[in-house]
């Protein structure tokens, strides 16, 4: 899946992978999220991804040049949760329409997990 925008100079492909590597590091940035989060199919648990696996937590579907995240995140023990996905949401949708020049069309939250930080 790739967005395409068309310039005066040619036109530009941005690749889902790009979008999505973007979008996790900025979610990694929002205060009260721990990380991305991916089950692992083996004995169905979810684990907390690396930061260079960032990616692996977020399905990006480009359609229409419109984009749609879904984040599957690790949110810190004690916070408000619709408070740090309203947050979330909002620095995604900023940064990556900036980042991009395409419009989000929705961004779905999953809290997959709570952890205690030190």
């Amino acid at each position: 899946m790739q967005g395409q925008i068309h310039t005066e100079l040619g036109s530009i492909l941005i690749d889902a992978d790009v979008v999505a590597t973007y979008a996790g590091s900025v979610a990694l940035g929002c205060s009260g999220i721990v990380g991305m989060a991916s089950l692992d199919m083996r004995d169905g648990l979810m684990k907390l991804l690396k930061k260079d696996s960032i990616k692996r937590g977020i399905e990006v579907a480009i359609e229409n040049n419109e984009i749609y995240l879904g984040f599957h995140v690790i949110v810190a023990y004690g916070v408000n949760i619709p408070v740090v996905s309203e947050n979330l949401i909002d620095s995604v949708r900023y940064q990556v329409e900036e980042f991009t020049g395409m419009k989000i069309g929705k961004i779905d939250i999953f809290v997959e997990g709570v952890r205690v930080i030190d």
